[in-house]
């Protein structure tokens, strides 16, 4: 019996790892092909409004509330690695899953086209903050933790998929934050939930805060 057990158990693992190596291989090279392709603007202006401005809003800006992030400005790079993560089964997002099926969303060029739109986007210049509590202590916790990899104005680094996330609603960064540390977002990089989960909620809201205070270069901001 007991041998029986840990027979199907090994199969099962099997079967797992088997389905783990397929989705991160759809996820590479969707990856690769997306990235690589010239994106046309035009038709990911129109996949943008069809599929993206219900929630994320026509200018990009997404919910001053936090359930939809700032897309406008973001990295190319980046929006093509959530799409691509979502698609392969390497990110959960119920609402977002249907959308970027493939007969839905199409391939990898409307991948590449609906990212490099929204990322030509002009940002909100007023995204939601937290309350400006210990300022000070904020910028200490960012310059310490998160700086090294998304910069000291939280630019990012597009060559890495490192997201820019100056001047996203508070909201939205806090969740993601407790999700990366709570271990709900299967793709965040390792070395960053090894940081956070060092921190207690309160660290937490202070980052969140600090960060949706850094301010966008003028070019990137709408006069809105």
């Amino acid at each position: 019996m007991y041998a029986q057990m840990v027979s199907r158990l090994a199969s099962t693992l099997l079967v797992c790892f088997a389905q783990l190596a397929v989705a991160e291989a759809q996820l590479d090279q969707e990856l690769s092909m997306a990235m690589a392709l010239t994106p046309d603007l035009e038709a990911g202006k129109n996949s943008y409004n069809r599929l993206c401005a219900e929630c994320h809003g026509e200018d990009g800006w997404g919910s001053t509330g936090g359930e939809y992030p700032q897309l406008a400005g973001q990295h190319r790079s980046v929006i093509i690695k959530q799409l691509a993560d979502i698609r392969a089964g390497n990110r959960d997002n119920p609402k977002m899953f249907p959308i970027v099926e493939p007969s839905q969303m199409g391939g990898a060029q409307d991948i590449a086209n609906i990212a490099a739109y929204a990322s030509t986007l002009l940002m909100d210049s007023f995204p939601a903050a937290g309350d400006g509590d210990n300022l000070p202590r904020a910028r200490e916790l960012y310059e310490q933790m998160c700086a090294s990899c998304h910069g000291l104005n939280g630019a990012g680094d597009p060559g890495l998929h490192y997201p820019l996330i100056q001047g996203q609603h508070y909201e939205y960064l806090l969740r993601q934050l407790r999700w990366i540390r709570d271990g709900q977002r299967k793709n965040a990089n390792p070395q960053m939930a090894a940081i956070i989960q060092q921190l207690e909620d309160s660290d937490l809201e202070l980052v969140a805060d600090y960060v949706s205070r850094l301010e966008p270069p003028a070019e990137k901001l709408s006069d809105k």
